[in-house]
């Protein structure tokens, strides 16, 4: 996972991304918002669990992320599961389209963020499914990793 400037407040990570996915290329997008979301959000309210990202017509679309209700809210409630748009730029998206139409690939959501001027940010990934054995081998070398460091700290 990319690095996090220190004066970003990370509000949720997809942890089974790195575990089912390739990730081959990342990209910052804004996300749009109601303020009852950006409220929901605040309180880390949210989860990236399900969610993929998807081109419809040159705009990028959000799907299957769970922003749960803000409870003050009086009038405006907004949807926990609608569709939100993504916002990156043209050249962007026109570089990300061919791509996304070849087989395997697809747009995962790797963490949502508030950067330092306060505005929500979704980092999206270009991926590519991993295989049975390619899962096997990454938790095959975090258990060498694991046993690496529990040997050292013994000895030390």
């Amino acid at each position: 996972m990319s690095k996090v400037p220190l004066d970003t407040e990370v509000i949720c990570h997809n942890r089974k991304a790195a575990f089912r996915f390739e990730i081959l290329e990342r990209f910052e997008c804004g996300i749009v918002l109601c303020g009852t979301e950006v409220k929901s959000l605040r309180g880390k309210n949210v989860s990236l669990d399900e969610a993929y990202a998807r081109l419809d017509d040159d705009e990028v679309w959000l799907i299957g992320t769970h922003i749960g209700g803000y409870s003050f809210a009086t009038s405006q409630k907004h949807e926990a599961l609608r569709r939100r748009k993504l916002l990156l730029h043209a050249r962007e998206i026109r570089k990300l389209r061919p791509k996304v139409e070849q087989k395997g690939l697809t747009l995962v959501p790797l963490r949502m963020y508030f950067n330092e001027r306060g505005i929500a940010k979704v980092t999206v990934a270009l991926a590519r499914g991993k295989t049975l054995g390619d899962k096997r081998r990454t938790i095959q070398t975090r258990e060498h990793k694991r046993e690496m460091d529990r040997a050292t700290r013994r000895k030390a």
